[in-house]
């Protein structure tokens, strides 16, 4: 087991990538607090994580609440190892049609949380833990009407590095996982029925290099790695899990005639 006696905190830890993430961890031998704003989904991931997870009710905004979150997690399974912070939103920020509400509620939850949420759990780090940070293909893509968006998951790798400089005396790693699009509920907005997914699914795989979206597990697997001892001496990266959408953008399926 990869994560044997290892403890972690998952933040958005009740759906999408952060409980793909949770049932590998608890597969690989670590104890992991979850959170999350939705108390029905919460526990039925903890119902199907078993009693090596803990759920916690937190909105990831609510910085006194992450904090009393990460303080009961670790009275409940020690110090820890392994910090995700997963929790984020979408949101379209097109220019003309902006509020400053829906802009500032981007920002809020994707970028300001995840620093409070690691600065949160600073105290209760042990030394040699790692850090992974949800980012993202947008931060670079240039996707029209995702500006606060992609503002939020550049500024999360930017602060990925800073974080890394500060934490490197007590051998703390920082790193960032970017997926492309993926099979998450992130979509139920935009795509909320089948066939709606299906068209959406079928359009944006043809911009993908290996011609289909990413699956939650994909993306679980590299943030196992991260976790890992396996990424012992990996500091500071960010690794797309974009199936070559940053990397190879020629080569997706639209430009093969």
């Amino acid at each position: 087991m990869r994560l044997a006696n290892k403890t972690a905190l998952i933040t958005g830890g009740n759906s999408g990538i952060g409980l793909a993430t949770a049932r590998l961890f608890v597969k690989e031998g670590a104890k992991v607090t979850i959170t999350g704003r939705n108390q029905a989904t919460l526990e039925a991931a903890a119902k199907e994580l078993g009693p090596n997870a803990f759920a916690v009710v937190a909105d990831a905004t609510d910085v006194a609440a992450t904090d009393a979150a990460i303080k009961r997690g670790v009275e409940k399974f020690g110090k820890l190892d392994i910090v995700f912070a997963n929790a984020g939103i979408p949101g379209n920020t097109p220019i003309g049609s902006t509020t400053l509400a829906a802009f500032e509620s981007v920002i809020r939850t994707n970028i300001t949380s995840v620093f409070f949420t690691v600065q949160s759990a600073a105290p209760y780090l042990n030394d040699g833990a790692s850090i992974i940070l949800n980012g993202s293909v947008i931060s670079v893509l240039g996707n029209p009407g995702y500006a606060a968006y992609a503002a939020s998951k550049a500024g999360v790798r930017a602060m990925a590095r800073v974080m890394a400089s500060e934490l490197s005396p007590r051998s703390i790693r920082v790193n960032v996982v970017s997926p492309g699009a993926a099979r998450t509920p992130i979509w139920n907005g935009a795509a909320p029925t089948p066939e709606a997914f299906a068209a959406l699914d079928k359009r944006i795989s043809r911009s993908i290099p290996l011609g289909r979206l990413g699956e939650a597990d994909e993306i679980a697997k590299t943030v196992l790695f991260l976790a890992s001892d396996d990424a012992s001496n990996v500091q500071s990266a960010e690794i797309f899990v974009d199936g070559g959408s940053t990397g190879s953008p020629a080569g997706a399926p639209i430009y093969r005639g």
